[in-house]
């Protein structure tokens, strides 16, 4: 990665000398399977007599040629960069390169389906991989338009930004496609698709009267499973709620939506040609929950189009803006005009549990964080970028007024449209549409890191009357911010064995004490919740008897957000070390099986794994695993026949077993010599079944390469790498080690599900030999693979299960010798730091 960094400086000099107006890009896609022809005309104004440089990374440049005059590129191209000089007030500028593909998710990606080997190509460009495939000034406030030619297969779909025009003939079985310039648009969220795609059409009529053509695309193997007219449907609600909010009609022309291979993340906001992870194209059964969240990311998408891509960020520290206010309007959709209507509990427990888990590590920072760099900016894709700054939208939602919110962003967008932004431009608008001062706001929620504690302070007289109630406020001792917050407090009461809300009050705390007068004299309650509806962003905590009481009756709270409030609050202090994780496990298993919601439960069986096998004490984990495991197993076979609950008890089964009789159990599913009522072994879940068993030594290869053979698929393929890789042998072990250090040929989901199946080991001395083995290949995979393979390595094949003392005298070891990059050294902290609360949380188990 030396020599593809971008500092925040070079970006303000640079934009203080030019204004791009257009791109010209042409594209030649017929060249073979590694490179593809890629040519630029750039028309762009600067200050006469000054020097800069365009990006352009490249496998090989012909040719440069400035206003005219041919510059040689072994003079001004180092493959990265282009070196401009003696500008003049208007310039043209063409620059003619090969660019090769790529199998790491950046830049144009190729894929080849092993089902009928036809070629795909999506890009991904954010933060800085359009330069991968064309000359571009790759910052986001240098907006242009951008006329993309495209000549590729003739039986291809081709699919940009704008809208795809009728080709013509190239020859040779080829056709060309010219583009028409997009809008004035940043440079990340320019877009191609290319390929065999299947498609389905369809349109709505916008809010101004225009017609919006509508595309689906993914790749023929799969289109039989993609269930086109419930997208659409989600796609029309999230327009009509959007346009409606904003006040402002949908900015662009029209609306593709695409299910590519192998992709990074969930989805990406490309202007009109969104990008999805193709699991959200369902070919086995999955839960409710990420039914679910494929409508959440399905409309953060959309909210984008608004903000992110008619109005953008100056630079990446306001990368958070957009993620966060895409987040939680998504959310906010979601709820009010979908069926998904418990949206908000799902955030609660998913994206909030994500933030605070985040605001917790030593690489905390503010939201508006600190970005002086390209690599600052790509490890900032975290809980605080998304998952707090979607939380603190809420609370200032809160703060401000739902209906003020809304017209301060309408303002917003009718301002800024087609520009760019920074933070304070958004506020201006809030406060005018509020009449809020938003300046000591501003600076104790964005500007300062670090997560609030809250507590309940009762104090009642014989009769059970409250006498005195306050609201404790702390903070951690390195973040010591005391913060506003707007919150809701419930009292609950036991009423024919259900706990009902019966009293609810909404106030601002603020200070490390704050009294609420309203509740004296008022008869306590049974349960006593802080941040009811879940409006501030804080950890809370229960009062003992509400713990009592929460603990014994958890399952009879009828309303699920206040339940996801509350495993939330155990599950913090457990983390905290100030709940013993077996007794965190002693609640989930007495009360999971009647959550009714299914990201509720994902959620906490995850969190009873990882408490199973990295909090509970050393001496008493492995009897706690095997009593999670048949827990689960009893859970599974008790539930209702064919429902989510069923499906997912039987996941965490499969993820946990371990005896012997466990593992029994789930060969006997997975041959339907035992199996459970409505529950089919579909294919993706008989592959997480054979991992199990490959990983308790019941299975190995020859039932690998059977599974594969009979689904010889992308999804085959991963699972069977995975599956290979929690092979319980030291050979097996080094064998997937080797596939993803020794050679640099494996695309990234194959490293992302080597590296899940290498770290699951039920016998963890197995990973003993390679804590030596990681640290020594930390900076030679830094210095060579991309940032995404590069993250996922640091990040995969780390051995946390370890857990122990030896790891953490390893790992500091590392950082004392290792002060740079400080990229890498972020992501090994963030490492360290999830070991040692491990060992935190071990030690109170003990207790």
């Amino acid at each position: 990665m030396p020599g593809e960094n971008l500092t925040r400086i070079e970006a303000q000099e640079r934009a203080a000398l030019i204004t791009v107006q257009s791109y010209e890009v042409t594209l030649d896609l017929t060249a073979g399977p590694e490179t593809f022809g890629s040519e630029t005309t750039v028309h762009f104004t600067a200050t006469p007599g000054s020097s800069t440089f365009i990006d352009a990374i490249t496998r090989t440049v012909h040719s440069v040629t400035l206003n005219g005059v041919a510059l040689d590129p072994s003079d001004v191209s180092d493959g990265i960069r282009i070196q401009l000089d003696g500008l003049a007030a208007e310039n043209t500028l063409t620059v003619v390169t090969d660019a090769e593909y790529t199998n790491t998710g950046e830049g144009l990606h190729r894929f080849v389906d092993p089902v009928d080997n036809e070629v795909y190509l999506y890009s991904q460009f954010e933060v800085p991989d359009s330069r991968r495939v064309f000359t571009v000034f790759e910052q986001p406030d240098l907006k242009a338009t951008f006329a993309f030619t495209v000549t590729a297969p003739g039986a291809w779909e081709v699919i940009s930004n704008s809208a795809t025009p009728e080709p013509t003939d190239a020859g040779n079985g080829d056709k060309t496609w010219a583009f028409a310039p997009t809008h004035t648009i940043s440079s990340y969220i320019t877009a191609l698709v290319a390929g065999p795609y299947a498609v389905v059409r369809s349109e709505l009529t916008s809010s101004d009267g225009r017609v919006i053509p509508l595309g689906l695309f993914s790749r023929k193997s799969l289109f039989e499973y993609l269930d086109t007219d419930y997208l659409f449907e989600k796609t029309r609600q999230g327009f009509e709620y959007f346009e409606g909010k904003f006040n402002f009609p949908y900015p662009f022309d029209k609306y593709d939506q695409m299910f590519v291979p192998e992709f990074n993340a969930g989805a990406m906001e490309n202007a009109g040609a969104v990008t999805f992870t193709e699991t959200y194209v369902f070919r086995s059964k999955v839960t409710d929950a990420i039914k679910e969240r494929r409508v959440v990311t399905v409309l953060h998408e959309l909210a984008h189009m608004w903000f992110g891509d008619l109005v953008t960020m100056k630079w990446w520290n306001d990368l958070w803006l957009n993620e966060s206010f895409a987040e939680w309007a998504s959310t906010m959709a979601t709820a009010e005009a979908t069926e998904w209507t418990e949206a908000w509990t799902t955030f609660a427990v998913m994206e909030k549990s994500w933030a605070y888990k985040q605001d917790q590590l030593p690489s905390t920072h503010p939201i508006t964080a600190t970005i002086n760099d390209l690599e600052d900016v790509q490890v900032n894709f975290d809980g605080i970028t998304y998952a707090k700054g979607g939380s603190v939208l809420k609370q200032l939602v809160a703060w401000v007024g739902r209906d003020e919110f809304f017209t301060g962003v309408a303002a917003y967008f009718q301002k800024h449209q087609w520009g760019n932004t920074e933070l304070n431009d958004l506020m201006v608008e809030l406060e005018a549409s509020s009449g809020r001062d938003l300046t000591e706001w501003t600076k104790l929620w964005l500007e300062t890191a670090g997560v609030n504690t809250l507590r309940p302070e009762i104090t009642v007289d014989d009769s059970g009357t409250i006498t005195g109630f306050t609201v404790l406020q702390t903070a951690a001792a390195d973040y010591p911010t005391i913060r506003p917050h707007r919150l809701a407090i419930g009292f609950y009461d036991l009423a024919d064995g259900t706990l009902v809300r019966t009293h609810r009050v909404e106030i601002d705390v603020d200070g490390e004490q704050t009294d609420v007068p309203s509740l004296l004299g008022r008869q306590r309650p049974d349960l006593v919740l802080l941040n009811d509806d879940d409006l501030a962003y804080a950890k809370i905590r229960l009062d003992p008897a509400s713990q009592e009481v929460a603990l014994e009756n958890l399952s009879a709270i009828e309303n699920p957000l206040a339940r996801a409030i509350i495993w939330g609050a155990v599950w913090d202090a457990t983390r905290d070390a100030e709940t013993a994780a077996r007794d965190f496990i002693t609640l989930v298993l007495g009360n999971v099986a009647t959550e009714s919601e299914s990201t509720t439960l994902r959620t906490v069986l995850g969190q009873v794994v990882l408490a199973a096998t990295y909090y509970v004490a050393e001496e008493f984990r492995t009897a706690t695993i095997k009593e999670v495991g048949d827990a689960l197993w009893s859970l599974a076979r008790h539930a209702e026949a064919g429902t989510d609950e069923q499906f997912q008890f039987v996941k965490f089964f499969a993820a946990l077993a371990t005896t012997e009789s466990q593992l029994a159990s789930v060969a006997a599913l997975r041959d339907g010599t035992a199996p459970l009522d409505r529950l089919l072994i579909d294919t993706d879940l008989a592959w997480e079944l054979l991992i199990a068993l490959v990983a308790g030594g019941k299975a190995g290869a020859a039932e690998i390469d059977a599974a594969l053979a009979a689904d010889n698929t992308a999804t085959g393929a991963q699972s069977a790498a995975q599956a290979r890789a929690a092979i319980p042998t030291r050979e097996g072990k080094q064998a997937a080690w080797s596939s993803l250090i020794d050679v640099d040929t494996a695309p990234n989901t194959i490293v992302r599900v080597t590296a899940a199946g290498f770290l699951r080991a039920n016998d963890t001395t197995l990973l003993e030999p390679f804590v030596d083995q990681y640290f020594a290949m930390l900076q030679p995979v830094w210095a060579a693979r991309s940032f995404s393979i590069a993250e996922k390595l640091v990040l995969g094949l780390y051995p946390a299960p370890l857990a122990n003392q030896a790891l953490v005298t390893a790992t500091r070891t590392w950082l004392d010798a290792n002060p740079e990059p400080l990229a890498l050294r972020r992501l090994v902290i963030e490492n360290l730091a999830g070991v040692e609360r491990a060992l935190a949380a071990q030690a109170r188990d003990a207790e």
